[in-house]
């Protein structure tokens, strides 16, 4: 089935849970309205639809292919990665003093949903490029900024995040890359680098690679690790590109899913030495590279909403038109398969954590536009805060949930969806890395316990809370039977996810195997009950509005209640993980495995 970009959906969050009209009063973003929104989003789902979304199942059969130290991408990637950087696109959130549009984040962000949804391995090349330039514009000198930004900004060159080493992987303390500092300012790189997204490839001029390393006489651990810029080609003074860099592709990995996508080894110094750049200063290259990852997580979490949607639509395709069986009212005949309630009660668990998702994404995406452009610096710092809290909610549950989302597509379709010609089996593959690419769940967990929760003393996590209890009040004044539902509901995950905080507060210093062990349940605890929230949010508007488009406004407000129901309840059983299940796993000794 073809992908169509849920654009109406897209803007009703944008304008009614996310605020857009509120994005639309900061400084700079005073253009874009709610009409330029939807005429941008349009614009990026004829663009994904038609030209993107086609090639995802060919690059699934006819994956990046390595031969003679050159990749070659799937036919049709090179010229829709042309039309993608003639279009723009790869500039929708950039800075228009190096060739961007400057648009929100909010924006960028449904457009980059689409990309991802269409074409999850095509949209990865533009994803890691966004990284690059936003490392770059933080942390580089005037002089990088000027050398590589622009160029990155028009995709007529990529860029790369390389920090993975055979013996180094989320350990980056472990990193061996080294460079060696030149009489001329350059650097000379010698190293492996692996897991390298599009670290080669034959879609653009030049690849610049962004790579950990260590100095002669770095520190020990993370703190003596520096940034330096590797390109493919050297670059000249004017821009022109030069000779070929000592950086080399030397494999590509062979896949479960996002096959199209070349996850390269890079081979750098076996001729010589490669020649970089160093980014900022010596020794902070990891403060530097989390800017990159941060966006890369961020960017990851919309992956599996977008994945979870395309696996939606598809399954709901396949419900409308597979007949089989009657009808348990008593149909004279066999009907389509959405006609039975287990069918409807999958796809709705699809539609609703799929778009509750979507709504936590964009909330957060609109904090980050304030926390950059809003006039009050208490203001900025506090959104800025707000949404370093919702990162790791949304790379680490959003990407859980698209592997329960994308099997529940495969499980639609039945014994058709696991044969790999119906296309749901490849949502499911492709998937599965999101979870574990750009920190796994995890990782995604132990940052919302230290750094997002421990640290201040769970102020912040509570005063989360707060605000969901204000919408508790607001659905008290409305004494219709769904959001009494609705209320009840959230009021006891809102408690539950206290209680968490409450634990891992007091614990963390005592205790900390045990609230450690309970890290990721309390992500998504968190995750379901934020999400929650949004919903909760989502459904007061829906049925002020029910009258202007009965179809849209009452499955908006079914599904709400459908999460009400039927997910918010999960609230209690992660909160009740945390706070039993984490002492019993840190009694159980390495011996009984």
């Amino acid at each position: 089935m073809s992908y169509q970009a849920p654009v109406k959906d897209m803007l009703f969050v944008m304008q009614d849970v996310a605020g857009l009209g509120q994005v639309n009063q900061l400084p700079g973003f005073e253009d874009y309205d709610l009409e330029t929104a939807q005429a941008v989003l349009e614009e990026s789902a004829k663009f994904c639809q038609d030209v993107v979304a086609p090639l995802n199942a060919a690059g699934d059969k006819d994956p990046s292919s390595f031969a003679n130290g050159q990749v070659r991408t799937t036919p049709g990637f090179k010229e829709a990665f042309a039309q993608f950087a003639e279009g723009g696109w790869q500039g929708v959130a950039h800075p228009s003093e190096f060739g961007g549009q400057g648009l929100p984040k909010l924006i960028a962000t449904a457009c980059a949903e689409m990309l991802h949804a269409a074409n999850l391995s095509f949209a990865l090349c533009p994803m890691l490029t966004d990284g690059a330039i936003e490392a770059l514009l933080t942390a580089a000198s005037d002089e990088l900024k000027h050398k590589y930004v622009e160029k990155l900004v028009s995709g007529q060159w990529t860029g790369t995040m390389n920090l993975t080493e055979p013996q180094a992987g989320s350990d980056l303390a472990a990193v061996r890359t080294r460079a060696e500092p030149q009489a001329d300012g350059s650097y000379k790189l010698f190293g492996t680098k692996i897991f390298i997204t599009y670290g080669e490839h034959d879609m653009a001029e030049n690849i610049v690679h962004l790579v950990l390393a260590r100095l002669p006489d770095a520190p020990a651990g993370v703190k003596g690790i520096s940034l330096f810029v590797v390109p493919k080609f050297l670059v000249h003074a004017d821009g022109t590109l030069g000779a070929r860099n000592d950086a080399h592709c030397v494999s590509i990995e062979h896949k479960l899913g996002i096959k199209a996508s070349p996850t390269a080894v890079l081979q750098f110094g076996d001729h010589g030495g490669a020649i970089g750049e160093i980014v900022g200063e010596p020794n902070r290259g990891l403060e530097y590279m989390f800017i990159m990852m941060n966006a890369a997580r961020f960017a990851v979490g919309m992956q599996g909403i977008a994945v979870s949607d395309r696996a939606y639509q598809q399954a709901v395709a396949y419900a409308k038109d597979r007949v089989q069986s009657r009808d348990l009212a008593g149909s004279p005949g066999p009907v389509a398969i959405i006609h039975h309630p287990d069918v409807k009660r999958m796809l709705l668990t699809m539609k609703a954590q799929t778009e509750a998702a979507r709504a936590l994404a964009y909330v957060a995406a609109a904090a980050s536009d304030a926390a950059h452009h809003a006039p009050d610096a208490a203001e900025r710092a506090s959104q800025q805060a707000f949404y370093e809290f919702l990162v790791p909610i949304v790379k680490g549950h959003a990407t859980d949930l698209s592997v329960d989302i994308t099997s529940l597509g495969v499980q639609v379709h039945g014994g058709m969806g696991f044969i790999e010609e119906t296309g749901a089996a490849q949502h499911y593959r492709d998937a599965r890395i999101l979870s574990i690419y750009e920190g796994t769940t995890a990782i995604q967990a132990n940052d919302l316990v230290g750094r997002k929760t421990v640290r201040d003393g769970g102020e912040l996590a509570k005063a989360i809370c707060a605000r969901v209890a204000a919408t508790e009040q607001d659905l008290m004044a409305r004494p219709d039977e769904d959001t009494l539902a609705m209320r009840l509901a959230l009021q006891r995950g809102r408690l539950a996810l206290e209680a968490a905080i409450d634990f891992i507060v007091q614990h963390a210093k005592t205790q900390p195997k045990a609230v450690y062990a309970g890290a990721v349940p309390y992500l998504r605890l968190a995750g379901v009950v934020l999400c929650g929230w949004q919903m909760a949010r989502a459904l007061m508007v829906a049925q002020e509005r029910i009258d202007q488009d009965p179809d849209f406004y009452q499955a908006k407000v079914t599904t709400a209640r459908f999460y009400a129901d039927a997910l918010l309840p999960q609230a209690e059983a992660w909160a009740a993980a945390i706070l039993g299940a984490g002492g019993t796993v840190d009694r159980m000794a390495i011996g009984h495995f």
